[in-house]
């Protein structure tokens, strides 16, 4: 899959030479690159570059004028990240990367600051030194507030599917997924549940998984994070459907399309952050004194019409604390 350009508003300026410091100079236009995640369709990727460009502005940085957004969209594969970042590195001041953009950045940025948004576990994968004190050129704001939200994940799964017992892990062998993998193993002991990962790389691996998924006689699917199966959010959906097994998604579009629950920050006013910490770094802060921050609320939705297609009659409690039910 080809990365491609849908935004395209640079100027002759904005093809200098990137700037190697961080203090903000009267005049320059700075440009941003920003590494958009791997979404089904270019309207959702272009709502998280308004929405950026939005935010900029309100500290304003005015597209065009003081700050060019260079936006690309890249495939979900390891590799087409890294050649989005490779080719965005050297003609911007400051780079913007989302979920799988994380370990690119810190492979082949070399001193651009960088701000993250949406990238799990940045500390152990060695993203930033801590929350507090990321250390380096990298801050931005963590996908998960903490290790125990894959546990809430599940323990709300298992409220919806009282009998649960077997959950198959989908999981993307492209990525390095052993920090949830550890934290829904822990999860899963603490509930009584057995987790049992299932592999794929890409989607053609998708109709042997759920054949071993099945043959594993799992009661449950526990969708991993990544920007694969966010891509795929319908097809497993509607795989786990036909297999006849309730789905736990990180995604809220895959719960609209089809699976049974998510729970999900918010990933567009997540943006707010991320935008805050580039004003910083434009004023002159090293990202190494920008504390990482973290999502504040999560979203519960619910597929009710899944859940009748399952057979599953959805707790009351668990409706209450639902933001969205899907009819």
């Amino acid at each position: 899959m080809r990365r491609r350009d849908f935004i395209a508003v640079i100027s002759a300026a904005a093809l200098a030479r990137p700037f190697g410091a961080t203090g903000q100079q009267p005049g320059k236009i700075w440009r941003i690159g920003h590494l958009l995640p791997s979404t089904p369709t270019p309207e959702q990727a272009e709502i998280f570059a308004r929405e950026l460009e939005q935010r900029l502005a309100e500290f304003g940085y005015v597209q065009g004028r003081n700050v060019v957004l260079l936006n690309r969209f890249a495939g979900p594969r390891t590799d087409q990240i890294e050649e989005a970042v490779i080719s965005l590195v050297p003609q911007v001041d400051l780079l913007v990367v989302w979920g799988n953009g994380g370990p690119a950045a810190r492979k082949f940025a070399g001193a651009v600051p960088t701000v993250f948004i949406s990238i799990g576990f940045p500390v152990e994968l060695g993203l930033v030194q801590s929350l507090a004190h990321p250390g380096g050129n990298i801050t931005g704001i963590a996908a998960e507030a903490a290790l125990e939200i894959n546990g809430k994940r599940l323990q709300i799964l298992k409220e919806i599917v009282p009998s649960l017992k077997r959950v198959a892990f989908l999981r993307d062998t492209t990525v390095d997924d052993k920090f949830e993998l550890a934290a829904l193993d822990q999860a899963g002991r603490e509930l009584g549940i057995t987790v049992t990962p299932v592999d794929i790389k890409s989607a053609d691996d998708l109709k042997g998984a759920f054949v071993d998924i099945q043959e594993s006689r799992a009661d449950a699917l526990f969708v991993a994070r990544t920007a694969l199966t966010f891509n795929l959010g319908k097809q497993i959906a509607d795989l786990a459907l036909a297999a006849h097994l309730p789905s736990c998604h990180s995604f809220r579009p895959a719960v609209l399309v089809g699976g049974l629950m998510s729970l999900d920050a918010d990933r567009v006013a997540m943006i707010r952050s991320p935008a805050a910490q580039i004003d910083k770094i434009i004023k002159g802060t090293n990202p190494a004194d920008i504390p990482v921050e973290q999502p504040t609320r999560y979203e519960l939705y619910i597929n009710l019409k899944t859940a009748r297609l399952l057979n599953l009659t959805i707790p009351p409690n668990v409706l209450a604390l639902a933001d969205q039910v899907i009819e």
